[in-house]
């Protein structure tokens, strides 16, 4: 099978070219891989990729900036969508070709708008997969309608949480597409698991509002003012560093709280910590809490929607508390920092229990997904319910058979009004 990701900007940083790297290396074990970069704004991706996996930019912006296509607005990409600013005619017209001219069996977009493009645009015979990495209500209503009349075009939609794929087949009555949470993957830790012993918490992402790095810094203070040799360690960057910077200054955490930049990949680093720590309003799914607890770290996070509460076992493999809550966020660092046997077997269960989002059990997860998908799509038969699954999900049907009655449709349509002229 041929597997086609069409990806935002490969070249950049964050959890959903983390996740699509990891994705699409493990596939390529069995198949023939290839990521579509729509963006390039640099030489070499943040992130090493396997050579098996194929990597292939539309938009070099180094050199066409400023082409005038790319000076004027999206026209398919949809407006409502975050990076709605980023899009224009050109990569309108190079995503069109892209499509047109694939030889995959299957493209999977990676975020609403290629979504779109992918439902909109894609030639009959590719299945078509819509990945969503963030949560149905994190859009916007105008988002929400515009998503909700192309994603009926997709094959198969796939959410990170299953909290969220509930959310999905309530609000978007999407008939004959399959709604099913796939979990990103972590692949398996290479680096001996970390012992506990270290004195430091770390923590991992970008630093933007959302995040709550203040809070996570504030709560710290108290780990801090009672463990003197303690340290959180932050790893990203972002545009909150100078603001975070100041409120370490500010509390006197010059030697207790470190803004370390970014670092890729990340395993090194948690591997010298005994804890890792999540503060987020918001986190459709908690990549970092995965990474952290494959490396043996149990991890305090906020119980913000969705994927905290799904990834963590609060008091056996970390702790959950309510989102905001600084006071409550501190304690249950105290609590494992200011007991060793409990964090080593916190972490000894971390260890083991994020073993359900190494490659292995979701690429067979994707692997399903995608030969349904392709099945259904040649065939324009319903694609069968399994029933052995742990998650119930919507049952999928292939389009392949409705495109070709739309366009036999259009064409009728065009002949009668020949005929008529």
């Amino acid at each position: 099978m041929k597997i086609c990701f069409l990806l935002h900007n490969a070249y950049g940083i964050g959890g959903t070219i983390t996740t699509t790297f990891n994705l699409a290396q493990a596939l390529a074990e069995r198949h023939e891989v290839e990521i579509v970069s729509v963006l390039r704004h640099r030489k070499q991706p943040n992130f090493v990729l396997d050579p098996r996996v194929s990597l292939r930019p539309l938009v070099d912006l180094r050199q066409e900036r400023q082409h005038a296509l790319h000076l004027r607005p999206a026209r398919v990409f949809p407006r409502a969508e975050y990076r709605y600013g980023q899009y224009s005619e050109l990569t309108d017209r190079r995503i069109r070709e892209c499509l047109a001219t694939t030889d995959a069996d299957v493209v999977i977009g990676t975020r609403p708008g290629l979504n779109v493009h992918l439902a909109l645009e894609a030639p009959p015979h590719v299945a078509r997969i819509g990945q969503e990495h963030l949560t149905l209500d994190n859009h916007s209503p105008r988002l929400r309608g515009a998503l909700r009349r192309a994603y009926r075009r997709l094959d198969v939609l796939t959410t990170v949480t299953e909290a969220d794929a509930r959310v999905y087949r309530r609000k978007m009555r999407l008939p004959g597409v399959r709604v099913e949470a796939l979990p990103n993957s972590v692949p398996d830790p290479v680096l001996p698991a970390a012992d506990n012993s270290a004195k430091v918490v770390v923590a991992a992402g970008r630093l933007v509002p959302v995040k709550r790095y203040d809070l996570l810094i504030e709560a710290f203070s108290v780990v801090a003012a009672a463990h003197q040799d303690w340290q959180l360690r932050i790893y990203g960057k972002g545009e909150e560093h100078d603001r975070l910077q100041k409120l370490v200054a500010e509390l006197g955490l010059w030697n207790n709280v470190f803004l370390m930049g970014a670092a890729a990949p990340m395993e090194a680093e948690w591997v010298k910590g005994s804890i890792g720590a999540a503060a987020s309003n918001f986190e459709p799914f908690g990549m970092t809490i995965v990474e952290a607890m494959r490396c043996g770290l149990p991890v305090v996070s906020t119980d913000c929607p969705h994927g905290p509460g799904e990834i963590i076992e609060d008091g056996v493999d970390g702790r959950l508390v309510p989102v905001g809550d600084r006071d409550a966020l501190g304690a249950a660092l105290l609590e494992l920092v200011g007991d060793d046997e409990r964090r080593r077997r916190a972490g000894r269960a971390a260890r083991e229990n994020a073993r359900r989002f190494a490659p292995g059990p979701v690429v067979a997860q994707a692997e399903d997904l995608l030969a349904a998908a392709v099945a259904a799509r040649r065939s324009g038969r319903r694609v069968a319910r399994d029933r052995a699954r742990a998650h119930q999900v919507a049952i999928s049907q292939g389009f392949a058979a409705r495109d070709a009655a739309l366009t036999a449709a259009s064409t009728v349509r065009r002949t009668i009004r020949r005929t008529r002229g």
